[in-house]
């Protein structure tokens, strides 16, 4: 059985592992650790949950020096992943004397000019504020040691590739790039190629995306039913804390609305047209255990690490198999168990069909365990109203005007052939 210590890492790191009772790596971690240490590249391919983060902070933490200057630059997608590395990073290093911050859009950042005035060693950033910064002048480069992408494809989804080349291209050379990615398209590939000196490639459950240790489910039913049956899954939820992804951030607003409205529980909600602060405050009450559902939108699905998570319902079937894979990735974290529900309205079957078909184990239909007949209405079989008739039998001229004066005589609206007024084919 390996250990930290095994893979090259020492104390006061070992301490703070052992106090917050992290004892034996994860695959990812055997993996990247000692290649880190060693001073190469790393390409690591990951699902979520999987343990990425002490993979790449362990050895940074350890090989860095203090009042350095900053040595370490670790880009993320979002600003809720950003402060979910630099929580993890604040636990790893606390007798290290290693010093850190986390600059991202929507802070103020002035704050962030008091942080980086006062001196750290690792900046945990989104690529938009930290070149910001660079420009700036606040955030220098040319001691940095490690470059790290975390969630490099969401990254390039969310169009920073640019940003990130721009980043790398100011770094010094004599550097050591890590990348971790969930997924590996071109993109992705090309990147690597151009910035990294003969990566060694980790691939860690790179074909599964079953969601091991997770237990699924699907329930088809019309749209407008979702609500009731999402609150009757809440409610049979005693294990843990219920994370609800939302399609949109209308959807999102209502759904957060409709939970507090009909339970007793205390419901936080992510999605893009909220400020930082209560942002913030959200993730802070639902990582806390103060608040029992947090409903958001899929930008808040790779920033979630909150163990307490034992039921994850994706209200909306998501646009991709990734975006699955990732949002019920947030239960079930470092090797627990969780559940998760998908509730599949009619129109969104075929999309959903793609998505379970990328997984290798059975999931529950829970139209058959509740008696639930799906009933998809045939476009092609539906029956045509007749028009419906005026008084007398004849046809009622809702569009009946008094004159058409064109012309040389005084016509009827609807007598001309039927033409209307501006000479178009009447609708009736």
């Amino acid at each position: 059985m390996t250990k930290f210590e095994e893979l090259g890492i020492k104390n006061p790191i070992l301490t703070a592992l052992s106090e917050i009772h992290f004892e034996e790596p994860f695959p990812i971690q055997a993996a990247a650790i000692p290649v880190l240490l060693s001073g190469q590249d790393v390409i690591g391919q990951a699902h979520t949950g999987t343990g990425k983060t002490a993979a790449f902070s362990l050895p940074i933490i350890q090989t860095i020096v203090p009042k350095g200057g900053i040595q370490a630059i670790i880009l993320a997608p979002t600003r809720e992943l950003a402060v979910q590395i630099t929580g993890e990073i604040q636990r790893f290093s606390r007798h290290s004397g290693i010093r850190y911050v986390t600059i991202y859009g929507g802070q103020s950042i002035n704050v962030q000019f008091g942080e980086l005035e006062r001196g750290v060693e690792i900046v945990v950033a989104t690529p938009g504020r930290l070149i910001d910064h660079i420009k700036r002048g606040s955030v220098r480069l040319n001691n940095v040691k490690y470059v790290i992408l975390d969630e490099a494809d969401t990254m390039l989804d969310m169009g920073f590739i640019d940003d990130i080349r721009f980043i790398l291209d100011l770094v010094p050379k004599q550097h050591i790039t890590a990348l971790f990615s969930a997924t590996m398209p071109p993109e992705i590939l090309m990147l690597a190629e151009k910035y990294m000196k003969s990566p060694q490639r980790i691939f860690i459950d790179a074909d599964d995306l079953s969601g091991e240790g997770i237990e699924q489910a699907f329930l088809v039913i019309k749209d407008r039913e979702k609500t009731d049956y999402l609150l009757r899954f809440i409610k049979e939820n005693k294990a843990g804390q219920t994370i609800v992804f939302c399609s949109t951030k209308d959807r999102t607003r209502r759904v957060a609305h409709e939970l507090e409205k009909a339970s007793k529980l205390t419901v936080v909600s992510i999605q893009g047209d909220m400020s930082q602060f209560r942002r913030d405050k959200a993730m802070y009450m639902f990582k806390k255990g103060k608040a029992d559902i947090l409903v958001a939108t899929d930008v808040a699905a790779r920033g979630i690490d909150v163990p307490e998570v034992a039921l994850v319902i994706n209200y909306d079937v998501p646009s991709h198999d990734m975006v699955y894979f990732h949002r019920i990735g947030r239960t079930a974290r470092a090797g627990a168990k969780g559940r998760a529900i998908t509730l599949v309205s009619y129109s969104s079957i075929g999309d959903f069909k793609a998505i379970s078909s990328q997984t290798k184990v059975a999931m529950r239909d829970l139209n058959k365990e509740l008696g639930i007949e799906v009933k998809i209405p045939d476009p092609l079989k539906r029956e045509m109203p007749q028009r419906r008739r005026g008084y007398g039998g004849r046809s009622q001229n809702w569009g009946r005007r008094r004159d058409d004066r064109r012309g040389d005589g005084r016509r009827r609206y609807g007598n001309d052939g039927g033409r209307n007024y501006y000479g178009l084919r009447s609708r009736w």
